[in-house]
């Protein structure tokens, strides 16, 4: 099987780390055992061999806002460079937002930009980027324009780690805290992403609570995700878990590899690896198509 759909992709190209736009530092790098010829950086083409490799048909890229830019350390990949790749390999990427919380307003028309006129698929925050969590009330516009605009939102949940010493953030985004999120927002598509690790069985329930509420295995080998979510992911909750690397977290071929020796049920592993992605993410080209075949 291929078709893959890769929910969770970091455009780690030199250019963004020659404009020091990722914000990893060496240390980092070696934490999550980074190989040494990626260490500057792979070229989007040598990046969809690998996708070619590992089977995945299409990755959501992520203009990612890391930060106040006011505040040191902080960093933002522009829209554009996201949307020109999109536009370039459109059968391979489409775009997702990335969302800075102190921009008020010109955060909320950038939005609508990047979906209506870039073609952007959805919306992704860091809530310890900004040092608040998820059901702050800062972040409460951009989950209505996110309603508007009839798009998911996705967000890193769980604990974080140390990207860089010059810039050590906390750990705000407990997945509990997206109930209320959930309740405030029920028709809203939340994505708690990297499978809200160590707090996995909370991600769960929200999962099992609020019908709006999903996750993605993603920043994690499939090999070290826990027990409790493989059986989730194949069972009654095969309809609320995507796929997802993180790249350059983890290597594609290798997550796919693993998912693969999980021996899940082929609608489970079809649903993770492609179907739920295309359900939610409504704009994917070909999505409500392929939705309606269901």
């Amino acid at each position: 099987m291929s078709g893959y759909i890769d929910i969770v992709c970091n455009p780690y190209t030199p250019w963004v780390l020659e404009r020091k736009l990722m914000g990893v530092d060496e240390d980092f790098k070696t934490q999550v055992r980074m190989s040494d010829d990626m260490r500057n950086g792979v070229e989007i083409e040598d990046y969809m061999r690998r996708m070619d490799a590992a089977g995945i048909e299409r990755s959501l890229l992520i203009a990612h806002r890391c930060g106040d830019l006011n505040v040191k350390g902080s960093h933002h990949i522009p829209y554009e460079y996201v949307r020109d790749v999109c536009n370039k390999h459109p059968d391979r990427f489409s775009g997702l937002a990335g969302i800075d919380t102190t921009k008020g307003m010109e955060q909320l028309r950038e939005l609508e930009t990047a979906i209506n006129d870039y073609g952007f698929v959805g919306a992704h925050w860091y809530p310890h980027w900004f040092a608040i969590p998820p059901d702050a009330p800062q972040i409460y516009p951009i989950y209505a324009k996110c309603c508007e605009l009839d798009i998911p939102i996705m967000m890193q949940v769980g604990q974080n780690l140390v990207y860089s010493k010059e810039r050590r953030l906390p750990s705000v985004a407990k997945p509990i805290l997206l109930d209320q999120v959930a309740i405030d927002f029920p028709e809203l598509i939340l994505i708690g992403i990297h499978i809200g690790v160590p707090w996995t069985d909370e991600m769960i329930a929200m999962c099992w609570k609020h019908e709006n509420v999903y996750t993605a295995g993603d920043a994690y080998a499939p090999k070290h995700w826990p027990k409790q979510l493989v059986h989730y992911a194949n069972s009654y909750g095969r309809h609320k878990v995507m796929f997802g690397t993180d790249w350059p977290v983890i290597d594609p071929e290798r997550a796919v590899r693993e998912v693969g020796e999980f021996g899940m049920r082929p609608e489970a592993h079809q649903m993770l690896m492609r179907d739920n992605a295309l359900r939610l993410f409504k704009r994917i080209p070909g999505a409500q198509a392929a939705a309606a075949e269901e």
